[in-house]
């Protein structure tokens, strides 16, 4: 395992400490989790430097990078619905998005078809952390000027998660018409043999 991959790991082994933190209503303890979390996150920028600068992305860096930002954004919305912080059907709305990019990535990857990250991706991933921030930090400073930062950016989430998803599927319609292309032609060769096996029969 090359150095990039192993400070992908690391954030996803940061996650546990992040949620125990989180979970645990002790003096800054909260505090610790909010740091825990930057730190999380800014690995995210480390491993794709080494990875880039390094040469050393590899299939196993593919897979777990995008897989320990969904885990450690999604656990940290999770604790968030435990702590009363945060609505759960937007939570739901937002996984479900997730979910779908992911399948349709799968999908995609089944068809040798490379889904490039979008403008509106990354810019759902900064917002998502930025939310995630400021709720760890009870909408300081905001809060000291009476404004709701903290709602504001988690509606704004919503809508760029969503939009983000809509764009994905939008732009990549050949996913699909490979995969039904694909199933059509394997229908039409098992259908074939059917018949072959009728006339030898």
């Amino acid at each position: 395992m090359n150095i990039a991959n192993k400070i992908t790991l690391l954030r996803i082994l940061l996650i546990p400490i992040f949620i125990i933190f989180l979970m645990i209503n002790k003096p800054y303890f909260r505090e610790i989790a909010l740091i825990i979390f930057i730190i999380a996150s800014l690995t995210d920028k480390l491993d794709g430097y080494y990875a880039r600068k390094l040469n050393l992305i590899t299939d196993l860096g593919k897979f777990m990078d995008p897989l320990a930002d969904k885990l450690l954004v999604t656990s940290a919305l999770l604790m968030f619905i435990q702590l009363g912080e945060i609505k759960a059907w937007i939570v739901f709305m937002i996984l479900a998005r997730e979910f779908a990019v992911t399948g349709l990535r799968a999908i995609a990857a089944n068809n040798d078809i490379v889904i490039a990250a979008s403008i509106l991706g990354k810019l759902k991933t900064t917002i998502q952390k930025i939310t995630i921030i400021v709720l760890l930090l009870n909408n300081f400073p905001f809060n000291l000027i009476g404004l709701r930062m903290d709602t504001i950016l988690i509606y704004l989430s919503l809508v760029i998660t969503t939009a983000s998803g809509i764009d994905y599927f939008l732009k990549n319609p050949k996913v699909f018409t490979n995969q039904y292309l694909n199933w059509r032609l394997h229908n039409d060769m098992l259908n074939n043999i059917d018949r072959y096996r009728v006339i030898v029969g």
